[in-house]
């Protein structure tokens, strides 16, 4: 009986320290900040405005009650991604500055995939784009980017790009909202027909701009 006890404490002890893990407070690179086995996307450039290159990180956990093996071997991770925000110190240090885990959508089920991508642009503003493609059930996908700047330590929206597409018909459709000017732009084209592209300016209503974490990027 001791010796039974004795594996299940092991065993706990090994699962608390897997769940445990995350990622590191500070760093050199994004490599020695996410732990290993971590799948990750990362930009750098300046969001501060402090003249250092800031580090943001995209990093998948590799939790394995959230993991799920095809009959050939595919492995799907249906964990979150984890976003975080480093800025650079003097010393040429990464540390954090803000977490945010359940801002990134994660894959839902083996027939809808969704990917993230992070870029830091020369002003300094944040931009993340998910993508959602269906490979059962429909012919859609959509991209989506938002674009966020850093102002009084917080992470503002100012803008979103949303982009659909349907595989079948070749028709697309392109709508950019700039949250500081309220101005809606909304572009539809074909890909399979030689016709001139259609646009529409629209307005919005004046609004606060929402803050990076209060929900989940669709």
């Amino acid at each position: 009986m001791k010796h039974i006890l004795t594996i299940l404490t092991l065993c706990l002890c090994y699962v608390y320290g897997m769940k445990a893990q995350g990622l590191k407070q500070q760093g050199t690179a994004a490599d020695n900040i996410v732990p290993e086995g971590w799948t990750h996307t990362e930009a750098v450039g300046d969001v501060d405005k402090d003249g250092l290159d800031d580090l943001v990180i995209a990093a998948t956990p590799n939790f394995k009650e959230n993991m799920k093996t095809r009959y050939d071997g595919y492995v799907y991770n249906f964990n979150k991604p984890i976003l975080a925000i480093y800025l650079k110190a003097s010393d040429g240090k990464y540390r954090l500055y803000k977490k945010f885990e359940n801002v990134i959508p994660g894959n839902e089920n083996e027939f809808h995939s969704v990917s993230h991508s992070l870029e830091i642009t020369n002003r300094g503003t944040v931009r993340i784009t998910i993508e959602h493609f269906s490979s059962g059930g429909g012919y859609g996908s959509e991209t989506t980017t938002y674009t966020f700047r850093m102002q009084e330590g917080e992470f503002y929206l100012i803008g979103r790009d949303i982009t659909t597409l349907q595989r079948n018909t070749g028709e697309s459709e392109t709508i950019s909202e700039n949250y500081l000017t309220c101005k809606r732009q909304t572009v539809r084209d074909n890909a399979f027909e030689n016709r001139k592209k259609s646009e529409k300016w629209t307005k919005l209503p004046k609004a606060p701009l929402k803050k990076l974490g209060d929900t989940m990027l669709e």
